[in-house]
């Protein structure tokens, strides 16, 4: 794989120790690469890839808190400390919800975990590191552009997502860190957003107030000890206040019933759904994992009704194993 420190973000964005109230080099040793391995025949290889490299943050005794993307179905986990060590590590588990993923260190990483703050006391015009493996030379200093609702294409949805500006450049599993040396937040994805006539990319960021509901399960279970939403495999997004799909998941409920790229979803239920948000939120009222679920689709001039049976999407991964 490629050197985790060959890059480095450009000078004039790297945060400054002086501009902070902690020790800012203390902070970034707890952030940490992070390389995992998957299986060719798993279910999430073929849309995130057999190899995935980003970072996770220590947040406790040898335990590390990521983006569940970059180790959803992994069979090999390594964790790539700043002093040059390499720890193995076991994926212990994935939330759907909120999208994190928690890592434990199978060896004693010898550093010290980064404090966990609030992201409800955050506010827009914050300045914040976002940082990644490696240091300042691997972070960015940025500001807390927005706090908003935020809907992902793969059935996902935040009611108040962190967005920064400028992004991370590889933004996967990144620390979120106030301007008090707190971890706020892990890093989602890069988006583009228009402003002043120009494009300009941010990072979306999952706040960690939604840890600490789920991280008892996440040691204990590996997932939410509670009913799954209900899953359809399809690809979403807005387009002129319609709900368009534009990709299918292979396994799923909507590749069962034949629903195709472009089809657009008019009503849920009978209910009029005239974007992600409002079709997500309609799809999971209707009750748990297993559900059927009434769709009214529009498809080249025709628009008809099928009724898909929802799925646990965790059914359709491999469990983490213990090495």
């Amino acid at each position: 794989m490629p050197s985790m420190t060959e890059w480095k973000v450009p000078p004039a964005f790297q945060p400054r120790p002086e501009d902070y109230r902690f020790d800012l080099d203390r902070a970034l040793m707890s952030v940490v690469g992070l390389h995992s391995i998957i299986p060719p025949d798993a279910f999430s290889a073929e849309t995130l890839g057999t190899e995935r490299v980003g970072n996770g943050v220590l947040i406790d005794d040898g335990l590390v808190l990521t983006i569940g993307y970059l180790i959803t179905e992994a069979e090999a986990v390594w964790l790539h400390l700043g002093d040059g060590r390499v720890v193995e590590g076991h994926a212990l588990g994935f939330d759907f919800e909120s999208g994190f993923g928690l890592v434990q260190a199978l060896g004693r990483p010898g550093i010290a975990p980064l404090p966990i703050g609030s992201s409800a006391a955050t506010r827009v015009g914050d300045n914040v590191v976002v940082g990644g493996a490696g240091g300042r030379t691997r972070s960015v200093a940025s500001q807390i552009v927005a706090k908003q609702e935020f809907a992902g294409y793969w059935e996902y949805l935040l009611d108040e997502a962190i967005f920064t500006y400028p992004s991370h450049p590889n933004w996967g599993g990144c620390g979120l860190i106030s301007d008090s040396g707190e971890l706020i937040g892990i890093g989602s994805l890069q988006l583009e957003r228009e402003r002043g006539g120009r494009a300009e990319h941010v990072n979306m960021i999952v706040p960690i107030d939604l840890l600490g509901p789920v991280i008892g399960d996440l040691r204990k279970f590996g997932r939410v000890n509670k009913p799954s939403r209900p899953w359809l495999g399809m690809y979403t997004t807005d387009i002129d206040n319609r709900v368009v799909v534009v990709g299918i998941a292979s396994k799923g409920p909507a590749a069962r019933a034949e629903l195709k790229t472009g089809d657009v979803i008019l009503a849920v239920g009978g209910d009029k759904v005239t974007s992600q948000i409002g079709f997500y939120r309609k799809l999971w009222s209707l009750g748990s994992a297993g559900v059927d679920v009434p769709l009214t689709v529009y498809h080249e001039g025709v628009t008809f009704d099928v009724t898909l049976t929802s799925i646990d999407r965790a059914r359709l991964l491999k469990a983490p194993r213990l090495h």
